[in-house]
C-alpha cells in the first residue's frame, strides 16, 4: 500500500530496454509515485506509466557523463522520502546487478527510511537472449560466469582473477566492457583460451536499435572497430555464441530497426505504437493532438435533447464516437434514449466503436471519403428531407455536410471535440526526433498533420532527414499533406490501422540500413 504518514523509497529494476520487461510490481509502484528518479539506461516510455503530477527526475550516470554523483543522489532520494513522498528510484537492469543498488539501499537503511527493492530483469541475461544466445545448453556448457569490464585486466589489484577465468569451462559474460574488448581477448588468450574462441558483442540490448557483431577472440577488436559498436553492451564468450545464427529471433521481425513516428493522440497511440514494438520498430510517440472539449458546448446539448428528431447519425471517427457517448451517458443512463435513428459510420474503426456498444451500424461507405459518404446514402435511400446528424470534430473538412445537403438532406454538424496541439514532451521523444531523424512518419488524420507541421515544420524536418518517409491512412489525411507540398511516400488502400500497418510492411519489406543508434531510450 501507499504510504501515507511517511515517505518510502523503492529501488525499481526497469529491465534492460524493452519496457515490455518491467515486472509487474513495478508498474504498480510506477502508478503511485510521487517521484521518479531514473537512470540513463532506463527506457523513458516507461515514465508513462507514473502519474502525471509525479516529478520526473533524471539521476542517470554514464560512464563520462556524471550529471549528478552518487553521493548526490542518494541525499535527493532521503529528501524527498523526509518529504513524506513515495518515491521510486527506477534502475537500468538489476538494482543489485552492477548498479550500486545495494549503496543506495544502505544509505537508506542507515537513514531509516522505509524502502523495498523490486528485482528486475537483468541485461546480462536478456540481451543475449534477445540476440539469439542461450547462456547455458545442455549440449554446449552447464556453467556461467559473470564479469564486470570496468577495470584494467593487466593491473596487480584487478579484482578479476584472468588465468582462472580462462581455464574456466562454459560462458563468460563480461558487462561494460566495450572499449577493452580487444584487450580482454588478447588476455584471454595468453592465458590459455583457443583463439577461435566464439564471442558477440551486442549494443543497446532487447530494444529495436540493438545491434550485434560476432566474431572470435583474435578478430574481435578489428570486427568491434569496423563495426563502430559503442556502449552500452554485453560481451559473450562460448560455444553458445555460434547458436545464435539458428535462434536469433527477434533482428529478424519485420520492421526491425526502422523508426517509426506515432503522432496519435496520446488517448489513442497506445495501439498502434503497441503493434509496431511487436513487429521490430523503434516507436517515438510523439502526440502531436488532444481532445478538448467543443467551444459550442451548448450545440451538442442542443442535439442530445433532440436524438428523438433525427433520420440518421452520422459519425466519422472513433474519437466522435467516443466523446458523443461520453456526453450522452451524462444525461440519459439508458442506451434506448438514442432514439429511433439509423446510423452511419465512416470507416471500420468507427464502426467496430460503435459495435462495442451493441449499436448496429446500418451505413458504411467502402472509402473514407465525402464523395464516398453521399453516394452511399445515395445508393442506400433518398435523404431528401430526412435530418442528419453529423457528429464530429469541430474543424472538419466542410465537403460531407455540403454534399449532404446536395442530395436533399437537413444537416446539423455538431462538434463533439475539438483538437488542439499537445505540446508536452515527459520521455523526450520529439527532442530525439529533431536530433537523430526517422525513418518514418506515421499520419492518421488531417489534423495530426496540421499539428504536426505546426510544431516540427514537416518540410524543413524532411530537408533535415532526406530519408525520412510520411505514412498516410488515407485520402483525407494525404490531402492534408500536400497542401504543404509534399507528398505521402505510401497511402493505405484500407483506411484503417491495419492498412497502414500493411503499407509499411510491405515498403519496407526489403533490407535497410538502420539508422545509428544513438542517444538514451526512447522507445
Amino acid at each position: 500500500m501507499k504510504p501515507t504518514s511517511k515517505g518510502a523509497v523503492y529501488l525499481v529494476g526497469a529491465g534492460p530496454g524493452d519496457p515490455g520487461l518491467l515486472t509487474l510490481r513495478g508498474a504498480e509502484l510506477l502508478a503511485l509515485a510521487d517521484v521518479v528518479v531514473y537512470d540513463a539506461l532506463v527506457n523513458t516510455e516507461i515514465l508513462r506509466l507514473a502519474p502525471k503530477s509525479a516529478e520526473i527526475i533524471f539521476g542517470g550516470k554514464r560512464a563520462k557523463d556524471h550529471s549528478i554523483s552518487q553521493d548526490e543522489l542518494n541525499q535527493l532520494l532521503l529528501a524527498k522520502a523526509r518529504e513524506g513522498k513515495t518515491v521510486v528510484r527506477l534502475k537500468g537492469g538489476d538494482p543489485y546487478v552492477f548498479g550500486r543498488g545495494g549503496e543506495e539501499a544502505s544509505q537508506l537503511a542507515e537513514a531509516g527510511i522505509a524502502f523495498e527493492v523490486v528485482p528486475g530483469v537483468s541485461s546480462f541475461v536478456a540481451v543475449p537472449n534477445y540476440a539469439g544466445i542461450p547462456l547455458t545448453h545442455r549440449n554446449y556448457c552447464s556453467r556461467l560466469t559473470l564479469v564486470a569490464g570496468q577495470t584494467d585486466p593487466d593491473k596487480e589489484d584487478s579484482s578479476i582473477d584472468w588465468p582462472q577465468l580462462a581455464a574456466t569451462p562454459g560462458t563468460k559474460v563480461i558487462m561494460m566492457g566495450t572499449d577493452r574488448v580487444g584487450h580482454f581477448a588478447d588476455t584471454l588468450i595468453r592465458h590459455g583460451m583457443s583463439p577461435s574462441t566464439p564471442i558477440a558483442m551486442i549494443q543497446w540490448g532487447t530494444t529495436s536499435r540493438q545491434l550485434s557483431i560476432a566474431a572470435t577472440l583474435e578478430t574481435i577488436a578489428a570486427v568491434a572497430k569496423t563495426s563502430g559498436i559503442a556502449p552500452p553492451t554485453i560481451i559473450v564468450i562460448g560455444d553458445v555464441v555460434n547458436l545464435r545464427q539458428h535462434l536469433n529471433w527477434f533482428e529478424h521481425r519485420p520492421l526491425f530497426g526502422q523508426r517509426i513516428v506515432v503522432t496519435r493522440s496520446r488517448e489513442q497511440a497506445g495501439t498502434l505504437a503497441h503493434r509496431l514494438h511487436n513487429l521490430g520498430a523503434n516507436v517515438l510517440e510523439v502526440p502531436t493532438i488532444k481532445l478538448d472539449p467543443p467551444t459550442r458546448r451548448q450545440d451538442l446539448v442542443d442535439a442530445l435533447l433532440e436524438l428523438n428528431t433525427y433520420d440518421w447519425l452520422v459519425f466519422t471517427s472513433p474519437n466522435g464516437v467516443d466523446t458523443f457517448f461520453d456526453y450522452f451517458f451524462r444525461q440519459f443512463h439508458d442506451l434506448r434514449d438514442i432514439g429511433g435513428a439509423r446510423i452511419a459510420a465512416v470507416g471500420p474503426g468507427t464502426a467496430a466503436r460503435l459495435q462495442n456498444l451493441h449499436l448496429q451500424v446500418d451505413l458504411m461507405p467502402e472509402e473514407a471519403l465525402a464523395t464516398a459518404v453521399a453516394k452511399a446514402f445515395a445508393k442506400y435511400e433518398s435523404i431528401e428531407n430526412l435530418k442528419i446528424c453529423l457528429l464530429r470534430a469541430e474543424v472538419a473538412n466542410p465537403e460531407l455536410p455540403q454534399q449532404l445537403e446536395a442530395l436533399g438532406a437537413i444537416v446539423d454538424d455538431i462538434a463533439c471535440y475539438k483538437t488542439v496541439p499537445d505540446l508536452d514532451d515527459p520521455t523526450q521523444t520529439a527532442a530525439a526526433l529533431t536530433q537523430n531523424g526517422a525513418d518514418w512518419i506515421t499520419f492518421t488524420s488531417g489534423s495530426t498533420v496540421r499539428n504536426f507541421h505546426s510544431r516540427f515544420d514537416l518540410p524543413a524536418l524532411l530537408k533535415k532527414f532526406p530519408a525520412l518517409k510520411l505514412a498516410s491512412i488515407g485520402p483525407e489525411t494525404s490531402k492534408t499533406i500536400r497542401t504543404l507540398g509534399l507528398e505521402p511516400t505510401v497511402e493505405a488502400k484500407h483506411h484503417t490501422i491495419d492498412g497502414l500497418l500493411t503499407s509499411l510492411l510491405t515498403a519496407a519489406s526489403k533490407p535497410k540500413k538502420p539508422l545509428r543508434p544513438t542517444g538514451p531510450i526512447v522507445a
